[in-house]
């Protein structure tokens, strides 16, 4: 399986998440050797009503901000897999679940107990929650 099919699949259970209202957050983490980019946090955020994402790109010496709709953000992130990053961490009400490049760039896709116990607050303002 491709890095497309396999995030394609994670990125199934985060849109999943944002239409039950059980999203907490989602990140990306753990980069390969020295990067300037240390993270990449994914938001819910209104624009004019609609529900859109902003992307924060934290770099060592900076911040950039982007917005996305949940579609546009899927083709923003999907290069930064496994370059830079080798995890992305999908916060939810109901499990974590964490994708993972090992060494040898096999992916795995595991859930966890939440750690959030509330949903982000703007996309339950949006469901109406």
């Amino acid at each position: 399986m491709t890095f497309t099919d396999t995030f394609s699949e994670f990125y199934e259970h985060f849109k999943t998440s944002l239409s039950d209202g059980t999203f907490a957050k989602l990140t990306f983490a753990k980069t390969i050797g020295n990067s300037e980019l240390k993270n990449i946090f994914i938001r819910p955020v209104l624009d004019k009503n609609e529900l859109k994402f902003e992307l924060k790109f934290r770099f060592q010496q900076e911040e950039i901000m982007e917005t996305h709709t949940v579609n546009s953000a899927f083709d923003r992130l999907l290069p930064f897999i496994n370059n830079p990053f080798l995890s992305a961490i999908l916060f939810t009400t109901e499990f974590d679940l964490t994708y993972k490049l090992n060494k040898k760039r096999a992916v795995s896709i595991t859930d966890q107990p939440p750690t959030f116990g509330n949903a982000n607050e703007v996309l339950l303002a949006y469901l109406g929650k």
